[in-house]
């Protein structure tokens, strides 16, 4: 499934922003509904002739005569995802097949105060029915997902931008910095968030807890101060439009558990990226490396991804070929020191796909996919993924980072090959609809722990208003 191309923590390019500010200058439109809904600015409906939807009335509330930037908006957000998984963790861990329901409802009040300050809220209330085993990111029922202040400061050298409370922000393909979209509980963080951009740059500093999410009685969730994330990043325009990115980052845990080490877990991590499209080619290649320690363990581990891609403009359904290829390390020698096991920080459970078969360690995946739009509002991908382990020294994961029992230190390197086939439809601007299946076929060494053949069917439906 291909997403949109450098997600930063506004929810689209540099480039992109650029366009948009162009567009918004000529002529005022409607905006469009993201799936961060704090990234929407409706503000342009302070002009009653945009006005033209059912309650608009309650997307651009006017609380001031004199600035038309003194305004509420409301929304929700509703999806729900019927989902069938013949065999959790290839069936080793017991679980057999498990058809049930997931649904996410999301309320938001979006208060500006004035052009630079604004206070964001939403609810979030997420459930599973029939599901017969539930994980962290399955279900928390109505809790405080976000709420945060945010000042806003245009310079003649640049914008100045920041934010304090309870907030989300996505880097990338979000292969390893996300706000979780493909589970049904999404990653928030307790975060300070600052940065400056100009036309060519943007500069981020980041101080975070991730959100502990908790499901015993409503607004139960807390900050975790187990965990840290603090974040340096800078990005820039290149060559016209290709988006060049590196940041450094520190993640802190106290109390970490891997096959070789447990303990207080510090990594360092550093990563670049680039990405861009021309001439019907786009690409993105990021790379990262982690050092640090866990416990009395050095921490040495590193992982790659590439997203390649061509389209046909002139033919019908405009196909697209494209090739993604992963590699992240694993722990090659027990007991010698240091950990090699890549940690894939906060992962956004569809990066491989929706299944949740493949975790960010320990492997070699390569993915051809074919992508065509029979219609404008229809996408049809298929796709064949094939993995190794990096190293048969450590085990097969599955997401977000789970070793599968039985694994690590036996069998082959080769682990399995899944086909995939999803569709996407866009109903209307409000409403929109998927179908992903998946089907895994294990190799040796999963067989031999106890797994077999796996199969995945989601058919979700998000009303956004």
């Amino acid at each position: 499934m291909m997403r949109p191309g450098w997600w930063t923590s506004s929810g689209c390019s540099l480039a992109l922003l650029l366009a948009s500010s162009v567009q918004a200058d000529d002529t005022p439109a409607r905006p469009a509904i993201k799936a961060n809904r704090w990234q929407e600015d409706w503000s342009v409906l302070k002009d009653p002739a945009l006005r033209t939807e059912p309650l608009d009335s309650l997307k651009y509330v006017s609380l001031s005569d004199s600035n038309p930037y003194t305004y509420l908006s409301l929304g929700a957000t509703l999806r729900e995802r019927l989902e069938m998984n013949d065999a959790g963790g290839f069936g080793i861990r017991g679980v057999a097949r498990d058809n049930y329901l997931i649904q996410r409802f999301q309320v938001h009040a979006d208060l500006h105060f004035n052009e630079h300050w604004r206070l964001f809220t939403q609810l979030e209330d997420d459930r599973a029915y029939d599901k017969t085993t539930l994980g962290g990111a399955d279900q928390d029922r109505t809790d405080l997902r976000l709420a945060f202040l945010e000042y806003i400061k245009p310079l003649s050298a640049g914008t100045f931008k920041s934010r304090i409370g309870r907030q989300d922000f996505a880097f990338d393909l979000q292969r390893f910095i996300s706000s979780r979209d493909g589970p049904n509980v999404r990653q928030s963080f307790d975060a300070l968030w600052a940065d400056w951009e100009t036309t060519q740059y943007r500069f981020i500093g980041i101080v975070s807890h991730p959100v502990q999410y908790q499901d015993d009685h409503a607004f139960d969730d807390k900050s975790n101060s187990d965990v840290r994330f603090n974040m340096l990043r800078i990005e820039r325009l290149v060559g016209g439009s290709n988006e060049l990115s590196a940041y450094y980052a520190r993640y802190q845990r106290s109390e970490a558990s891997y096959l070789d080490a447990s303990g207080e877990e510090t990594r360092h991590v550093f990563d670049a990226r680039l990405g861009g499209a021309a001439l019907g080619y786009d690409w993105d290649v990021e790379a990262m490396g982690q050092t640090g320690s866990v416990g009395n363990k050095d921490i040495r581990a590193w992982a790659g991804g590439t997203r390649v891609g061509y389209t046909f403009q002139s033919l019908p359904w405009t196909p697209r070929l494209g090739l993604q290829t992963d590699i992240a390390s694993g722990d090659r020698h027990a007991g010698d020191g240091t950990v090699g096991t890549f940690n894939p920080l906060f992962p956004n459970g569809y990066y491989f796909s929706l299944a949740g078969y493949t975790g960010y360690s320990n492997l070699i995946h390569v993915k051809p996919s074919i992508t065509v739009k029979p219609i404008a509002k229809l996408s049809i991908q298929t796709a064949v993924g094939l993995l190794w382990r990096q190293t048969t020294d450590d085990a097969v994961y599955t997401q977000p980072n789970i070793a599968v029992a039985g694994t690590a230190g036996t069998g082959q390197r080769w682990t399995g090959a899944y086909g995939q086939i999803r569709t996407d439809y866009a109903f209307n601007a409000n409403l929109a609809g998927a179908i992903e299946a998946v089907h895994y076929e294990v190799g040796q060494t999963l067989r031999d722990a106890g797994g077999h053949d796996s199969n995945y069917l989601g058919v979700e439906l998000k009303f956004s208003w």
